[in-house]
């Protein structure tokens, strides 16, 4: 058998894991509920840790609703930011999974996972640059130039505008921090 690895493809609505060596050669996968950190955190663990007997991985790559800090000089590299999602804020994502696993551990945005997946072995193959918008629980974008994920100054995404509304129409005034 090909070499194993691990994913998490993190949404603001659902957790996906999932062990394979390549697309289309997935031996295991769960999806559950986004809730608290503590308790989806701790069931992608349990996940990978009920079938590292089975299916010893070598790395994990975790893809995440953010914002996230990416900067691998940070002290907090691998933390869910200041999320609009309530009780995910400063969260340490991807230190709670090393740790937990003791395994390399990649992290990035979700968009730029599915903007990667597809570079790699979908739509965007041979293509360059290859730039992936989605539209789910949020709006997102992200973007590979010279087979590279893009990554700015801060968050990576691809842009965040406001959007004028009439407040007697709709009080509600959002929950985006930016």
């Amino acid at each position: 058998m090909n070499d194993l690895y691990g994913g998490i493809e993190a949404g603001g609505t659902k957790f996906v894991c999932a062990i394979a060596s390549g697309p289309g050669q997935v031996v295991a996968e769960a999806t559950f509920p986004t809730t608290t950190p503590d308790e989806t955190i701790g069931q992608a663990i349990a996940f990978f840790r009920n079938h590292q007997a089975k299916y010893p991985i070598k790395g994990l790559g975790i893809a995440t609703f953010g914002p996230v800090d990416l900067d691998p000089a940070s002290p907090t590299w691998g933390y869910i930011t200041t999320t609009p999602k309530p009780g995910w804020g400063q969260t340490p994502f991807a230190t709670a999974v090393r740790n937990a696993l003791g395994l390399p551990v990649g992290f990035d945005t979700d968009v730029n996972g599915a903007a990667l997946s597809e570079a790699r072995w979908g739509a965007g193959q041979g293509a360059d640059p290859v730039v992936y918008f989605t539209i789910g629980t949020g709006i997102g974008g992200g973007a590979l130039v010279n087979g590279r994920l893009l990554h700015g100054l801060l968050h990576p995404e691809m842009g965040h505008m406001g959007l004028k509304r009439d407040p007697n129409l709709d009080p509600f005034p959002g929950s985006c921090p930016y």
